[in-house]
């Protein structure tokens, strides 16, 4: 069969999920046929031994430089030269699923189709999002109002089809055209931002975010772990997103602003917040995969 698109997933320490879902595939699929290329970011489970004993895809084994490094060099590898489907491994691909996320590439100037999520328990996840901003970084997202939420919790979003500023990036469709106008994907951020980065440079270019509610998939989460470190990780990039795209005195309050969320959080018991609070103010305790320790406002 032709392959129609390109399927990536990059896998790290995968072995307990990415079998799942590339069982759930051919039927996701209905019909359509597809290159699918798995990048591994230097895994020391069984992830590889698993992958490659499959008949359905191919495997790349890679050193871990980062999450969009996986993406880039997946890209590189697949022969579609149609859209690429990126997909977190710990996700699982509903029968029929993937036809209306091309369909709703399709439409004119649409960079990035994403589909419903629900996590195993079949609950909507809130995957939508607005862009960054100094309101939105104070730490008051529970109140739901535009202003102060980056994430999109209005039930009638997420009802319909839409377009969003950037949305969480589980399951993505990416147009080829877009992936090249953009030069790909930011490999600096590691992991984290990077969705948030790549959604919003296309934006800037012309190219929208697509919400498509008649496909839908399961996202497991939390596959990345939850440590101290990662979390660090999680909230640098944040800050550094915003410094890239905005000046130093608002990147310098968008700061503090973090710190004094991430504060809050220590004294309700989070114990992986003080790791980040010292990331922020310390640049050499950021981790050096990012390589952004040189400054306090990260670039």
């Amino acid at each position: 069969m032709t392959a129609q698109l390109g399927v990536v997933v990059v896998t790290h320490n995968s072995a307990a999920v990415v079998d799942d879902l590339l069982d759930s595939l051919p039927a996701a699929l209905a019909g359509l046929g597809a290159d699918v290329v798995v990048v591994d970011n230097g895994s020391t489970d069984a992830t590889c031994e698993l992958v490659a004993r499959r008949t359905d895809c191919t495997l790349v084994r890679e050193q871990n430089r980062g999450y969009s490094a996986g993406l880039n060099r997946g890209l590189r590898t697949v022969r579609s030269p149609g859209p690429v489907l990126l997909l977190n491994p710990d996700v699982r691909m509903l029968p029929g699923s993937i036809p209306p996320l091309v369909t709703a590439l399709g439409r004119p100037r649409t960079g990035v189709v994403v589909p419903r999520l629900v996590d195993d328990a079949g609950r909507l996840a809130h995957s939508l999002r607005r862009e960054p901003t100094l309101g939105r970084a104070v730490g008051l997202g529970r109140t739901g109002r535009p202003g102060l939420s980056e994430a999109v919790l209005e039930p009638d979003a997420y009802e319909s089809p839409g377009v969003a500023d950037w949305a969480t990036g589980a399951v993505m469709l990416l147009s080829r055209e877009c992936y090249d106008a953009l030069d790909g994907w930011d490999e600096s951020f590691f992991l984290y931002s990077e969705e948030t980065d790549y959604c919003l440079r296309a934006r800037d270019l012309g190219w929208s975010t697509r919400y498509e509610p008649s496909s839908t998939a399961v996202h497991i989460g939390a596959q990345s772990g939850q440590s101290p470190r990662i979390h660090a990780m999680q909230i640098v990039n944040r800050v550094r997103l915003f410094h890239r795209r905005h000046g130093p005195v608002a990147s310098t309050l968008y700061l503090l602003l973090a710190v004094a969320r991430e504060v809050s959080w220590t004294i309700r018991g989070d114990t992986r917040s003080p790791a980040a609070i010292g990331a922020l103010l310390v640049p050499r305790w950021r981790p050096s995969e990012l390589g952004c320790s040189d400054r306090l406002l990260p670039r």
